[in-house]
This record gives structure tokens, C-alpha cells and sequence, in this order.
């Protein structure tokens, strides 16, 4: 079962455009998870600010209570097995949403605060994405339901959170997994996708995938019913495979990690170019949830 199974899914909703399709996708991870539903709005958010776009008036509080009444309508839609409660919370949307994220299981936010940002996410969606305790789940848009659970594989360790992840997640949706693990030229090498050193770069790519599948072995074990692919890529088809991933997974599964390449990767220059295209959901563990094999 995923870590922190008792913990509720928190799903935030943005004010004046509240995303519905958000909402609709943090209900269905709660009932998949047989988890309550706290539907979270902060208020006055970051309308009250200086930049706020528009000449209307400010929401009022409640303005805040009424979306969230219409919210928690549209997530019972979902099924009447869900719980589901709400929460009207005073301040920033980044700060009060990482605050709820230490106490839930999943986080779930829109990709944008509002349409009139620019292309990529938004400020709360790439501050959720250095701070949430808890996995950050978001939406871009699209989900395909029938496609496999794409993750990024560091390989380094074999417990990886990013990896345990990911095979909850496969397993909850009865999809397939494709596992994904970057490796780099071998010293000397131009930096171009062909090096000089034919024999070098073969070694180099046989290593990356014996460090993947040793990654995946225990998981494996542990989520029989899970079919795992196993796929290399030299560091420069990152980006196009990425792409493609979110063209065609129902969801994309990448570690935070303690530096937080990959989530600057996803949601800077990669994810401008990404919402030009069907991309699917995004999830994003980071370095401190629990993994562990089981013995």
C-alpha cells in the first residue's frame, strides 16, 4: 500500500479559475486510494497582491466558502464512497498548501495559477515542487487512462523512493511500467549522441543497463502483476522522451531529488514546450518518503 496509506489526498483549488479537471483528478486518486478528500482553498491567496490581473473586486471569504462548496460537489461526483471534507485556509497558496502537504499522502494542484501566466507552471506549482513533503501530483492537462506509468530511475540506490512509487502507482491502476534510466557519455567523450569512442560509450550504456535492471529486481518481486520495460537513453534524449511519455502515459512518475534537477527540468523550458502537447499528469516524490523492500 502507498506510504502514508491513512493520510488524506489534499487537493488545492486556485480561486476565481479553479480548474475542474483538477478537481476531478484528486477525487479519483482518493477513491483509487480508498483515502478521504480534503479539497483546500487559501484565501485571500495571491489575488490580493499587487500584480493581481483584472479590475474586479476582491473575492471575499466567502467567495472561498462558496468554491469550495461547488468543488466538494463536483468531487462527489466521483462516487459516494469518497470522503470528502473541505478546507478554507488564511494567507499564501504556496506556504499553506506545503503546510498540508507534510500531513496528506498526495498533494494535487493545476500545472498554472491562472491563464494569464506564462507558458509552464505557475509559481505555487514549482514552489509545491521544491517544498511538498508528500508527493506532488500535477495536472497538465490530460490524462490517458490506458497508457503505462513512466519513471525517471536514478538507479543509485535500490530502494528508491521514486521507484517504490512508481510501482504503487502502476499497481493501483493495473497498468504496465516503463522504467527509465539517463546515462551519460564516458569521459572524453564530445557530448554529442556519437562519440568518438565507439567501445567506451558501448560500455558505458551496457553499465547503465545492468545498474537499471539491478534498480528494479526487488520491485519486481514485490509487484508481480506489474510489467515492467525497461529502457537506457543517452543524457541528451531526456527531453524528447519526456515528450513523448506525456503524449502517451496516463502518468509520469520523476524524483524530486535533493537538488531538484528534474523538477526545474519539468517545469522550466521542457514544460513550455510540453503544454503545447497532450501531457499527462506529472508526480513528483520527493527524497524523504519512505522505501523500503520488503524482507
Amino acid at each position: 500500500m502507498p506510504a502514508g496509506v491513512d493520510r488524506p489526498v489534499v487537493v488545492g483549488v486556485d480561486g476565481v479559475r479553479g480548474r475542474l479537471a483538477t478537481i476531478d483528478l484528486g477525487a479519483a486518486e482518493a477513491r483509487r486510494r480508498g483515502a478521504e478528500l480534503v479539497v483546500a482553498h487559501v484565501w485571500p491567496g495571491r489575488y490580493a497582491g499587487p500584480f493581481r490581473g483584472g479590475s474586479g473586486p476582491l473575492p471575499t471569504e466567502q467567495d472561498g466558502a462558496h468554491l469550495l462548496e461547488l468543488a466538494a460537489q463536483r468531487a462527489r461526483r466521483t462516487g459516494p464512497d469518497v470522503r470528502i471534507r473541505t478546507a478554507l485556509l488564511p494567507g499564501a497558496p504556496a506556504d499553506q498548501l506545503a503546510r498540508l502537504s507534510a500531513q496528506a499522502q498526495l498533494l494535487v494542484v493545476g500545472h498554472r495559477d491562472d491563464v494569464l501566466t506564462r507558458h509552464g507552471w505557475g509559481s505555487t506549482a514549482a514552489y509545491l515542487a521544491h517544498h511538498s513533503a508528500c508527493p506532488l501530483l500535477v495536472d497538465r492537462g490530460h490524462e490517458h487512462a490506458d497508457g503505462p506509468v513512466v519513471v525517471a530511475v536514478s538507479a543509485r540506490e535500490p530502494a528508491s523512493p521514486t521507484v517504490a512509487c512508481a510501482f504503487e502507482e502502476a499497481d493501483l491502476r493495473g497498468a504496465a511500467m516503463i522504467a527509465v534510466h539517463v546515462w551519460a557519455a564516458p569521459p572524453g567523450g564530445t557530448g554529442s549522441a556519437l562519440p568518438p569512442r565507439p567501445t567506451g560509450y558501448a560500455a558505458a550504456r551496457d553499465e547503465a543497463e545492468r545498474m537499471l535492471a539491478e534498480a528494479l529486481a526487488g520491485w519486481s518481486a514485490q509487484y508481480p502483476d506489474v510489467t515492467v520495460q525497461r529502457l537506457t537513453l543517452h543524457d541528451l534524449d531526456v527531453a524528447y522522451t519526456i515528450d513523448r511519455a506525456s503524449q502517451r502515459g496516463s502518468l509520469l512518475v520523476a524524483g524530486a531529488g535533493r537538488t531538484r534537477r528534474m523538477a526545474e527540468l519539468l517545469y522550466g523550458s521542457l514544460g513550455r514546450a510540453l503544454l503545447r502537447t497532450s501531457s499527462c499528469p506529472v508526480l513528483l516524490v520527493p527524497p524523504g518518503r519512505p522505501a523500503a523492500l520488503a524482507g
